[in-house]
């Protein structure tokens, strides 16, 4: 594997880019699923629900120190592709839509890591994700 990888780093920068690929389709499903409720709590339900039943990969896509690339030109198009379903949530912001899709997404990282460190208790998700989604969906 290292002869392929190069190196540890190399064999988890490549686990971590099918993590977010995994997770922009799960997201992706979730989005385009809804037909009445909700299509920002849909995917947050859908982000804490593959954070929670993958948490070993969750790790590596985020705690770990790799050297993928966010959020710059040589960002890997798996990453690209799972922000952009928090993109498509925001529609019709203009300039903030980026923002807003950053923001989301630091909140639910912050939300999955708080509960599987055992910080939040499971109990209150539910009310988490919905107070969540009312803080965002808001127009103008």
């Amino acid at each position: 594997m290292y002869a392929h990888f190069g190196s540890r780093e190399g064999i988890l920068a490549a686990v971590a880019i099918e993590g977010f690929q995994e997770l922009g389709l799960a997201l992706e499903k979730a989005r385009k699923r809804v037909k009445g409720g909700s299509t920002a709590e849909s995917v947050a339900v859908a982000y804490l629900g593959f954070a929670a039943s993958s948490p070993a990969l969750y790790e590596v896509m985020f705690s770990l120190g790799l050297s993928v690339p966010f959020g710059a030109p040589a960002t890997p198009p798996e990453l690209r592709f799972a922000f952009s379903q928090f993109l498509e949530l925001f529609p019709g912001h203009s300039s903030k839509s980026e923002v807003l899709s950053e923001l989301f997404w630091a909140s639910l990282h912050g939300i999955a890591e708080l509960t599987r460190t055992k910080r939040f208790p499971p109990s209150r998700q539910k009310e988490r994700v919905r107070v969540l989604v009312e803080r965002f969906t808001f127009s103008g």
